[in-house]
């Protein structure tokens, strides 16, 4: 299949491209504002579908909007007419075509432009009234308060905020790319189209994620980022870093015994830790109540021993690097861990709860008394 994509180095269509890229039965035709329309006529008189991504919407004048919104539509549609060509249709609109204002209206003409091209020769249109669309290559000051907001937070500016409780609709942009690829092997004859999913959210809500994924480096606490709108938003945030950022260093405590670093800290699974143990050294001889753990050696040999606090049976693991094998720690029983072998001991930890200085429910107690 050939496709042309117009508005091809915006936000979207830059998404859109990357996910249709992966398919080699698809031929990907690209025009931008800085192509001719020699260039247009050819490419529309060539393919089997048409995204129409480009659009103008924060232009030095207003003629502007309806050059790059509508007048570029009905350039479109008088190829296609001109050569006879039924070729499908998917516009990027917008809920502001509603509105009263020249971006709007200029929305509003390059639909109705589409829908008489649908009336008069029965070809699928597909028009996205899209709201606030958000993602990774969005750009500041221009296509979202979400990414002039993930831009400043990244890069330590202010962010201002009028009224906190002001709600916005809101998409992602894989959501959009998504629901888009669908249309090429669409035969309906729905001319308007939606985003399965819209996420609802205040300027304060979106505030509060940004400032929280921003301090997850200092206070290790991560939102729940692995689904719904904390997931793309988080994804969103982070294509803002700058390059010399990707990486941060994590603050450790360092003793005789060896190191111990706080990785992650999560709002309801707990926490994610490592430390490093020298040849000899005994760690732990402590148990829990209600906390549990779980030990992994991912370098080096070590004994793990357990002794229930009231029935003093014991218990004794003996695991190292060479067998990835998990050790709970289980309540009630005090534990610890020795490095056994001749090399610094490297254990990954995962605790149920995050660490709580005014009640850690850990409490010391040697595994072996005749230590």
């Amino acid at each position: 299949m050939k496709i042309l994509i117009t508005g091809s180095n915006g936000f979207i269509a830059k998404n859109l491209i990357e996910h249709l890229k992966v398919d080699d039965s698809k031929k990907l035709y690209f025009y931008s504002k800085s192509d001719s329309k020699e260039i247009l006529k050819a490419y529309v008189k060539e393919v089997d579908f048409i995204f129409h991504l480009a659009g103008v919407n924060r232009p030095k004048e207003v003629d502007e909007f309806y050059e790059g919104n509508s007048n570029l539509t009905k350039e479109i549609v008088d190829i296609l007419k001109e050569e006879n060509k039924n070729t499908p249709i998917l516009i990027t609109s917008s809920t502001q075509a509603l509105l009263d204002n020249d971006y709007g209206k200029s929305k509003l003409e390059a639909e109705n432009i589409l829908k008489e091209y649908n009336q008069k020769t029965n070809t699928n249109v597909y028009i996205y009234r899209l709201p606030n669309v958000f993602g990774k290559w969005s750009k500041p000051n221009y296509n979202s308060v979400i990414a002039t907001w993930c831009n400043n937070i990244a890069k330590n500016l202010d962010v201002q905020v009028n009224n906190k409780d002001t709600k916005l609709n809101l998409v992602y942009v894989d959501d959009v790319v998504s629901s888009f690829i669908k249309k090429l092997n669409d035969n309906s004859s729905e001319i308007y189209c939606e985003i399965d999913t819209v996420y609802e959210k205040t300027l304060g809500d979106i505030e509060e994620l940004l400032y929280s994924f921003k301090n997850n480096r200092e206070n290790l606490l991560i939102p729940n980022v692995g689904s719904g709108f904390e997931r793309a938003l988080y994804s969103t945030f982070l294509s803002f870093l700058n390059s010399d950022e990707f990486s941060y260093t994590l603050k450790g405590h360092e003793d005789d015994r060896g190191t111990f670093y706080e990785i992650l800290k999560t709002l309801d699974c707990g926490q994610f830790s490592l430390s490093t143990t020298a040849p000899g050294v005994t760690r732990g001889n402590h148990y829990h109540h209600t906390k549990n753990e779980k030990f992994l050696v991912v370098r080096g040999e070590a004994l793990i021993e357990f002794r229930h606090i009231i029935t003093n049976e014991i218990i004794s693991y003996v695991v190292s690097d060479k067998k990835m094998q998990i050790v709970e720690m289980i309540p009630g029983y005090t534990h610890n861990i020795k490095n056994t072998g001749n090399e610094e001991m490297i254990l990954f930890l995962w605790a149920n709860e995050t660490f709580d200085q005014n009640n850690p429910d850990t409490y010391f107690l040697e595994v072996r008394d005749d230590k």
